[in-house]
């Protein structure tokens, strides 16, 4: 009986029976190809051919030390990595081309060097004289950090194996190469491959291992998700190339909380600290205009205020638009269809544009209150108090629901000067953080209470 073969896109990791010129599942064209299997070799035997060794139980209530940390210095960087980095991990980093990945990872490949950790660098993008450059223009040619320009795998981890490293940072993992594999640098199988032989690595020899990986149009790693299940934590690099912030979050971490951001500014010399990311994402905010509201998130464990602006207007067009910045375009539907449903106000022949200040990225139910309430100022031409925050999650019904960690946010809006928030009824707030609170029921007080209207 022949072997069925199977085809993968490059693009998505999507795999068919057959190939075609064009991926089903992410419309690319051109990116389907063979799946070399990793073991050309037969087949092997049944598991019940011979015995295997008995594995050692242990129970629940086995105490063991937290895993040893080493600090880079960099304390937003420390923080998505949940306190520090941790020998034998893996660790794979993503955004998007030009995003300042390379960048972020020199500073802390230099950061962790000065702090005595032994570190390589290995680029499989640039040259070495490139990175040397980028290194005198950051002001880190001083550090002492081991640098090659390298992309066969198995060189590099011969390499490493005499070095003896304790952090290796690969720029990038679409690059390398392994020989062993029939497929071209880049494919599914080549990322696959390399990404496990060096987790291997890195859990092996007790080395910290950190993964640029490439990301594609819709802000995915590229490749297959199974790299993303290998590794021990996922950071993401996010921000607006118009912005000057840049947020590294955490989508998965072994070693801590997922969904911790960290946030720096870019600069002439390279990436700093931003230690009040508040203050930063509000700098900018001027007198009180229709459509601009403060929303006071949380991500991870960390009380985040930043500005939602929205315009709405006339549209010329049969289809009016919806666009968004920063938040999820079904979410805002959801919340235009609420506002008409139960509220009586309609966005017919409306365009609603709707935008995050400063490039920061939002998930979170608790965003709903402060949208409508954007939505609505500039609907309605009426400015929200400039000292006023508003959030809480608006489910179908109408009806408004308390959002996690009321009384955190409360404290960093009374930090930053704010006198007044409008938050939903019920929720454990504390002393309110000495500020003036609003608290509607359902939405439709809400619209009466704060338009006079409902």
């Amino acid at each position: 009986m022949a072997k069925s073969k199977t085809f993968v896109c490059s693009s998505c990791g999507a795999s068919f029976s057959k190939w075609s010129g064009r991926c089903e599942a992410c419309g690319e064209w051109n990116t389907i190809s063979e799946e070399v299997p990793l073991s050309s070799g037969p087949a092997s035997k049944s598991l019940g051919a011979r015995r295997g060794s008995a594995v050692k139980l242990t129970d629940l209530s086995t105490q063991e030390a937290p895993p040893p940390r080493a600090a880079s210095g960099l304390d937003e960087l420390d923080r998505v990595l949940g306190g520090g980095l941790v020998p034998a991990s893996a660790i794979l980093v993503g955004g998007d081309p030009g995003i300042g990945k390379s960048t972020l990872l020199l500073q802390a490949a230099a950061a962790f060097a000065r702090k005595g950790l032994k570190t390589v660098y290995v680029s499989g993008e640039e040259a070495s004289a490139q990175v040397r450059m980028r290194a005198q223009r950051l002001e880190l040619a001083d550090a002492p950090v081991r640098l090659a320009a390298e992309t066969n795998l198995r060189d590099i981890l011969t390499t490493l194996e005499a070095e003896k490293p304790q952090l290796v940072i690969i720029d990038s993992i679409q690059t390398m190469w392994a020989d062993n594999v029939d497929s071209a640098p880049g494919s599914v199988t080549q990322v696959r491959a390399t990404a496990h032989e060096l987790t291997t690595f890195a859990k092996r020899h007790g080395v910290s291992v950190v993964m640029v990986g490439h990301v594609t149009k819709e802000g995915q790693i590229a490749g297959p998700r199974v790299v993303e299940h290998m590794v021990d934590t996922v950071l993401y690099f996010e921000g607006e190339r118009g912005h000057q912030f840049r947020i590294l979050r955490a989508v998965k971490n072994r070693f801590g909380p997922a969904d911790e951001i960290g946030v720096f500014e870019m600069t002439g010399t390279g990436l700093a600290e931003v230690v009040n990311p508040s203050a930063l994402f509000l700098s900018e905010r001027g007198q009180p205009t229709p459509g601009s509201v403060v929303f006071a998130g949380i991500e991870g464990t960390r009380p985040v205020l930043v500005e939602l602006q929205a315009l709405v207007a006339p549209s010329p067009h049969s289809q009016p638009r919806r666009a968004v910045v920063g938040w999820d375009n079904a979410r805002l539907s959801m919340i235009l269809a609420v506002l008409e449903a139960r509220c009586g106000i309609p966005f017919a022949g409306l365009d609603v544009y709707l935008n995050v200040a400063g490039g920061l990225k939002i998930s979170e139910p608790a965003a709903d209150l402060a949208v409508a309430a954007a939505l609505l100022s500039a609907r309605e031409d009426v400015a929200i108090p400039a000292e006023t925050v508003v959030f809480g999650e608006i489910s179908l019904s109408g009806a408004l629901r308390p959002a996690p960690q009321t009384e955190n946010r409360l404290k960093e809006a009374r930090k930053l000067g704010f006198t007044a928030a409008i938050v939903p009824a019920g929720g454990k707030i504390g002393s309110g953080g000495g500020l003036q609170l609003t608290r509607p029921a359902d939405l439709t007080g809400f619209v009466g209470d704060i338009f006079g209207a409902g």
